[in-house]
C-alpha cells in the first residue's frame, strides 16, 4: 500500500459534574498501549458513523456523535512482515450517554476514562497528543463540542 490511507476515530467524550471533560480510551490489540476507537471507512457509511460503530464495537460506547470532525492526526500502522503505511485519521467526537456492560471486543480490549491531558500524555503517537492537548485547552472554542454539550 503506498500514499496514505484513510481511518476514522471516534473521541468518546463526557462532562464531568464539575464541568471537566474526560475521555474513553481503550488498549490496541496488539501492544495494548492506549488509543482512540477508531478503524477504516466503511462502504454506505459516513464517516462520522464508521466512528460511531468503531466506538461501539471497541469500546461498547453509546451517545451522540458529531458529524464536525474536531480534527485529524498522523500515525504509522504497522500492516506485519515489517510493512506500515501512513494513516490520515479523522477524529469525530462523541458524547457517551451509556456504557454496555458486554460488548463486541471486550475480550480483547480496556477502557478506560481519563482526563484529556492525562491520554494525550498516555498515547503514543504524536500527532494524537498533540491534538488532544489543543482540546484540552479549550474543548468549547471547536463548534462540534459546542453543539456536543448542549446535546448531552
Amino acid at each position: 500500500m503506498t500514499g496514505t490511507a484513510k481511518q476514522i476515530a471516534a473521541l468518546p467524550v463526557h462532562w464531568e459534574k464539575n464541568g471537566k471533560l474526560r475521555v474513553l480510551m481503550v488498549t490496541s490489540r496488539d501492544s495494548g498501549r492506549w488509543v482512540m476507537p477508531k478503524g477504516w471507512l466503511m462502504d454506505g457509511k459516513k464517516p462520522w458513523r464508521a466512528a460511531e460503530i468503531e466506538a461501539l464495537e471497541e469500546a461498547g460506547a453509546l451517545g451522540f456523535i458529531s458529524s464536525v470532525p474536531v480534527g485529524i492526526y498522523h500515525y504509522q500502522k504497522g500492516l506485519g512482515r515489517g510493512r506500515k503505511v501512513r494513516c490520515r485519521v479523522t477524529v469525530y467526537p462523541m458524547v457517551v450517554e451509556r456504557l454496555k456492560r458486554r460488548w463486541k471486543e471486550r475480550d480483547e480490549r480496556k477502557r478506560h476514562w481519563f482526563s484529556i491531558r492525562k491520554a494525550a500524555n498516555l498515547v503514543d503517537e504524536d500527532d494524537l497528543a498533540a491534538l488532544l492537548r489543543s482540546i484540552a485547552d479549550a474543548p468549547e472554542a471547536h463548534p462540534a463540542f459546542a453543539d456536543l454539550r448542549k446535546a448531552s
